[in-house]
């Protein structure tokens, strides 16, 4: 199915790298790489529409002295543009090692940037705990972000800004209690309308904690959800139609595709050939070939990867979809070591492109793929924004077509295990057209679109915005 793209970066040098981000700039997407023991990197198109992306990465942003793990942006001091928050981790369990880097640019859209943790009044607050992944969740629906850390050996953090830039943990205060071995971060409607969190778990039962109001409370999911002997890592929302199903990529056992029953507890509904993917590191949903249905690629780490596409029942009443293997073509990476993955339309030609880091073990150049044919397929972006206008990372887009149709997608707001993919709703069309499209915000605000243009990308600011639409 995929073909190579890796033309669209300007390097192809090997890279020991983890998890991956991808935010908006100033001339398209920027696409940050952690890099483990090793210069991270911060991919930009300087040279114009059709130039492949180069590393723009230097000082504080490259940061080479210390071992980048989990990152993820989101607009933490709601001054309209996001700030990167880098997970350091250079020690597998406890207290120890490397402290975090949050970067904040100096310039909106630009590529100045300093370190928010260097600052004075944050000296004493620094993150020193092992961990992986990190998510952004607007638990207040003010457009003002706070970012979950996943800790291995020590508690769950949740780092929120002041005015004057101050850093504090309000993990304890707001309920996120985790003192297990975490890896993965999930944040959005998996519970409530709300931004709930998903924390998936090594060693021991996932956790599911229900946003109520900007505090958050355990939630009961199933034994399923819960799956005390799988190693969780990889976790994605993937459509079926109009409601979500939950997938987790095991590292030593079986995968799981988690639906909600009507009880509100999740059950396992994964096929064989998704359940016995093993030794996933990430899950990505995203419509790669513009047909109007999300793929499942799983990057799995020293065996090969997986794919697998959604095939609806005849009659939609008649039995839940089903997820059959197909093939991943050149994104198979057999030989790969794969640690990350994100999907983004990195060239703007309303293709979605999944990008492919590697690492741990060995450094390998990174990866780029897309679908052949995929431009003759209608398409529609949608890309909401806060009061404050940045991306508004946990709102749930949904779109209607004229078969009937609905799909549903939340803006990324932490992927899942280290990455965090593109801050759009991308929808497949086919040769369907769009009737309509609701955006629902964190706060629970929504806003209906009738007859939006296909082959576009439409910025929906928030109803309370100063800026309406044209």
């Amino acid at each position: 199915m995929f073909a190579d793209r890796s033309d669209l970066l300007a390097d192809a040098d090997p890279v020991r790298g983890y998890g991956v981000a991808v935010t908006p700039g100033r001339d398209g997407p920027l696409v940050f790489v952690a890099g483990y023991g090793e210069a991270n990197r911060l991919y930009a198109r300087t040279g114009g529409a059709d130039a492949p992306f180069v590393d723009t990465a230097c000082g504080i942003v490259a940061d080479d002295g210390r071992h980048a793990m989990g990152v993820c942006a989101a607009d933490l001091d709601a001054d309209g543009c996001e700030e990167i928050y880098v997970h350091n981790c250079a020690n597998s369990v406890g207290v120890a090692g490397d402290s975090d880097l949050l970067l904040s640019r100096l310039e909106a859209g630009g590529y100045r940037w300093t370190d928010t943790f260097a600052r004075p009044v944050n000296a004493d607050r620094l993150n020193f705990r092992a961990g992986r992944s990190v998510a952004a969740l607007d638990r207040l629906g003010t457009g003002r972000y706070g970012v979950a850390v996943a800790s291995f050996g020590a508690p769950l953090a949740f780092y929120e800004l002041g005015d004057d830039g101050e850093a504090s943990d309000m993990a304890a205060a707001i309920g996120l209690s985790v003192d297990d071995g975490c890896r993965s971060l999930l944040p959005g409607p998996l519970w409530s309308p709300r931004t709930d969190l998903f924390v998936g778990v090594e060693g021991g039962p996932n956790r599911l904690f229900r946003n109520e109001g900007g505090h958050f409370e355990p939630i009961a999911g199933g034994s399923a959800l819960a799956d005390p002997d799988g190693d969780a890592r990889g976790v994605s929302l993937v459509d079926e139609g109009g409601r979500f199903a939950l997938t987790v990529g095991n590292w030593e056992g079986e995968s799981r595709l988690l639906r909600r029953t009507d009880s509100g507890l999740y059950r396992d509904d994964a096929p064989p050939a998704f359940r016995a993917t093993e030794r996933v590191r990430s899950v990505v949903a995203a419509d790669f070939d513009n047909d109007g249905r999300q793929e499942l690629f799983c990057n799995a780490f020293g065996v090969t990867n997986r794919l697998f596409e959604r095939v609806d029942p005849v009659d939609d009443r008649s039995g839940e979809p089903q997820w059959i293997a197909t093939s991943a073509g050149a994104a198979a990476e057999a030989g790969g070591f794969g640690t990350g993955a994100v999907a983004a339309d990195l060239d703007d030609d309303g293709v979605v492109e999944l990008l492919v880091v590697h690492g741990e073990v060995a450094a390998q150049p990174i990866s780029v793929y897309a679908v052949p044919g995929a431009a003759g397929n209608g398409w529609l972006r949608v890309r909401p924004t806060t009061t404050h206008g940045a991306p508004a990372r946990g709102a749930t887009v949904a779109l209607t077509t004229d078969d009937g149709t609905m799909s549903r997608q939340v803006i990324d707001a932490g992927g899942g295990s280290l990455c965090q993919t593109e801050p759009v709703a991308h929808f497949g069309l086919g040769d369907n057209t769009p009737l309509r499209v609701s955006v629902r915000w964190p706060d629970g605000r929504e806003l209906t679109l009738e007859d939006p243009s296909p082959n576009a990308t439409i910025e929906v600011p928030h109803p309370a915005a100063e800026t309406t639409l044209q």
